[in-house]
This record gives structure tokens, sequence and C-alpha cells, in this order.
């Protein structure tokens, strides 16, 4: 059996950022373990998640602009899918009509109507809903 002593003040070490960097990027490659990687550089395997978790919260998030293109909907189809309805569901085509107005009456009823229906046959409706 062998017996090593050392002499004098054990000094903690220093990394570099650099250095730090370097192991770190050693872990985040595919199949790599932290404690294989922290023993081939005579790191404790806790300082590195530590320097992982450092690495993580450092980086900065830089806004950037995605171009974007708005194009006309080329029928009321395409026009109907992008617009839901106010419980999520699909409009239908007629949906995407101008001058349409669509009555929620709760409880999954809704009642669609374009620019052209006649008021006193609509009030007739909403009165005989309304009762019951």
């Amino acid at each position: 059996m062998r017996v090593e002593v050392l002499g004098g003040l054990e000094r903690r070490r220093r990394w570099s950022q650099d250095d730090k960097a370097r192991i770190v990027e050693e872990t985040l490659a595919p199949g790599a373990k932290v404690t294989e990687v922290a023993r081939r550089n005579g790191v404790a395997a806790s300082l590195v998640f530590t320097w992982r978790r450092q690495a993580r919260t450092s980086e900065q998030v830089v806004p950037s602009f995605t171009p974007v293109q708005i194009a006309v909907a080329a029928s009321t189809e395409e026009t109907a899918k992008l617009l839901p309805t106010v419980d999520g569901r699909v409009r239908s085509p007629a949906a995407a009509r101008t001058g349409l107005i669509e009555i929620d009456l709760g409880n999954r009823r809704c009642i669609r109507v374009d620019a052209h229906v006649d008021p006193e046959a609509l009030a007739r409706v909403l009165d005989v809903l309304g009762r019951r």
C-alpha cells in the first residue's frame, strides 16, 4: 500500500473562463457524461454542474427580427381557417363573408346571420330562443 503525504498548504485551483467553457462544452457532446469529463479534467463533478448552470443563466437572449410577408387569402375557406370563433371552433366558409353577425347564446349555441337578414324574423327567432 502506498501513502502520499502532501506538504504545504492546499490551495484552491483557479479556473479561467476559457477552461470552464471548454469543460462545459465537452459535457454537451452527444453521449458525454459529466462525471467522466470532470474526472478527466481533475474537477469535481458538482463544480462542473455548477458551471453548466451558470452558463445557462449567463446566456443573454438577444432579440431579433424575422421577416414577415402578409399575403391576401386566396379564398374565403383559407380566411375561415385563420379566424377562430369565440369558443375556439373554426368558422365555416360562410363566416368569412362581410357583414356577418355571430350571436353567441351560450351553452354551445350560436346564431350566424349576414347583413341581409330580415330584422323581424331575427327578432322572432331570438325571442323564441330567449324563452328556452
